[in-house]
């Protein structure tokens, strides 16, 4: 996925550019069934439970992209090499597509090439977990100019642990309205990992409901998968 980024100009002894731009969060696809009826047959009540039980919304996990709590203070100030200035909104870029709360860092360990059409490399980490992102200056930029438009794409997806069991939650809890859905639980996954885009993540997560085995109820598995804004599920077969 690309995120646009503007590089706004201030005045402060000179013309200065200084960093913003909105950030996409993240959101897997729902998967979320019509009705019962087409609720896939489980296994039976006697597989067994995941280790990780989901039993409510996560606390950590915010409910949205442009909460304060995803911000990352100080911001670099007016006349901060560029480079910085990116580094700095990679930062953001990664607590917002964990949603959650972090330690963040990022690094353009050989700069920014600001040039038109130019295109850098950066990594920006969440807790641990290294993101590589592909910076990408516009073609329309001129040496100069007040304003630096760039995008950054990142090569690879960002995995929380929270952020999964919050949208498990979200997606099949009864709370939620899915119909007799309860003991909702998870493989143990990794506090933060960064996985393939466009892929199943190796890790699952269950639900238990009425409706499957003829009535009897049973476990359904669900595949987390990693979508281009941030992870879903999928039925497992």
């Amino acid at each position: 996925m690309r995120y646009p980024k503007i590089l706004i100009g201030l005045v402060a002894a000179g013309l200065l550019t200084a960093g913003c731009g909105s950030d996409g969060g993240s959101s897997g696809s729902s998967d979320r069934p019509a009705g019962s009826s087409d609720l896939p047959s489980g296994s039976g009540d006697d597989q067994k439970a995941l280790p990780v039980a989901v039993d409510g919304p996560q606390k950590d996990v915010v409910a949205s992209s442009g909460d304060d709590k995803l911000k990352v203070t100080p911001a670099p100030e007016n006349g901060a090499p560029f480079a910085q200035q990116v580094e700095h909104k990679l930062r953001e870029t990664v607590l917002r597509s964990a949603m959650v709360p972090g330690e963040t860092s990022a690094e353009c360990a050989d700069g920014v090439t600001r040039k038109a059409g130019a295109v850098s490399r950066c990594v920006a980490t969440y807790e641990g977990a290294e993101v590589p992102y592909e910076i990408k200056i516009s073609d329309k930029y001129t040496e100069g100019s007040m304003f630096t438009f760039y995008d950054t794409t990142p090569e690879k997806g960002l995995l929380v642990a929270k952020s999964v069991y919050n949208l498990l939650h979200e997606r099949y809890s009864a709370e939620a309205g899915y119909p007799g859905s309860s003991k909702l639980a998870c493989e143990e996954i990794p506090v933060a990992k960064a996985v393939d885009l466009n892929a199943d993540t190796g890790y699952t997560c269950q639900y238990w409901t009425k409706n499957v085995n003829d009535g009897e109820g049973g476990y359904t598995t669900l595949r987390v998968m990693m979508g281009s804004r941030g992870p879903g599920f999928e039925r497992a077969e």
